[in-house]
């Protein structure tokens, strides 16, 4: 029987889980939430596959004796595509991925022609190129990595609003290659980028669409925890790997997600 205050545990290198928190929360209000915020190792999308794969799996060892979390959700493609299979062979916890939307993106697109919008570790992937292979082969599938995208993100849950300028040299990164001006659908494949969704709908052609992953990783956990118990009221807390000031000035954007309580591992 698993435990009614056994916590769902969501792992990101900042607060771009956060994208998948809000549909989760949605779907399961009474779920105790145990955020955590990898700001030691801040941003991932930098850092190189074998950097990544011995983090991401060491951490959440430590986590998992920490929380006894019920399930973890990886809220990063980054760590998923690179982390997700040795992580889940390491513990004996269900843990649910975050891959890129290609599949609901290809279902979609009108014009055959889909962006990917991550970072540089992400779209680089293998797994990226199956995905494409898989579930896009007749689309055209375009790809732009952006680190200063997540920071952006990063800034505006802080309070400052994303520079119009910037976000519109991220989006040209896709819209300039050849091909990219039918693009029709962009995939947000970084969990940060929905949290400023609105800032890169803004700078994009008229009528171009923006997907992620989040409501359908959100389906997926509450299909997973369906017929176990929950509090009667739910608990949120956030917890970093790094105290310091960026951290604790996030208290009242956290907060707005639930998470009342910030701590450091």
């Amino acid at each position: 029987m698993t435990p009614r205050d056994a916590p769902i545990l969501f792992l990101d290198s900042g607060v771009g889980g956060l994208s998948v928190l809000a549909p989760t929360r949605a779907l399961l209000s009474r779920a105790p939430i145990v955020y955590v915020a990898d700001n030691a190792g801040f941003p991932y999308g930098t850092k190189t596959e074998a950097e990544i794969a011995a983090r991401v799996p060491a951490l959440l060892g430590r986590l998992v004796e920490r929380f006894r979390p019920r399930l973890i959700v990886i809220a990063c493609n980054t760590a998923s595509t690179i982390a997700l299979g040795s992580v889940r062979a390491a513990l004996d916890v269900p843990v649910v991925g975050t891959v890129p939307a290609i599949k609901p993106a290809a279902e979609a697109s009108m014009t055959r022609v889909i962006g990917v919008l991550g970072t540089a570790a992400t779209v680089r992937q293998p797994y990226v190129t199956d995905l494409a292979a898989r579930f896009a082969s007749d689309c055209t599938v375009l790809r732009h990595g952006s680190a200063e995208l997540v920071a952006l993100a990063e800034a505006k849950l802080a309070g400052t609003t994303p520079d119009a300028d910037a976000c519109l040299a991220v989006m040209a990164g896709l819209f300039d290659q050849p091909g990219g001006d039918r693009i029709d659908i962009v995939v947000n494949a970084c969990t940060h980028f929905p949290l400023v969704a609105e800032d890169l709908a803004a700078v994009s052609p008229k009528g171009t669409r923006f997907i992620d992953g989040g409501p359908g990783i959100a389906r997926r956990v509450a299909w997973l925890t369906k017929e176990q118990d929950w509090p009667a009221d739910a608990t949120g807390r956030a917890v970093f790997t790094r105290a310091d000031a960026a951290a604790l000035g996030l208290a009242p954007a956290l907060a707005r997600y639930g998470l009342t309580t910030i701590e450091s591992l």
